[in-house]
């Protein structure tokens, strides 16, 4: 897998993870829990999408 293609998944994968936090945000029975989870896989992707950005 390229570089560039390998970028593309992880931000498709960050964008779902967004849209996911949101919904869950939105929702009255939301579980905090999860939403943090969420939400640090999502930081650790932004993480890695920048790190392989910078090289």
């Amino acid at each position: 897998m390229s570089l560039s293609s390998h970028l593309q998944e992880l931000k498709k994968k960050h964008q779902n993870l967004s849209e996911n936090v949101e919904a869950m945000q939105r929702s009255p029975a939301a579980d905090d829990i999860e939403i943090a989870k969420l939400k640090k896989q999502k930081l650790m992707l932004k993480e890695e999408i920048t790190r392989l950005s910078t090289h």
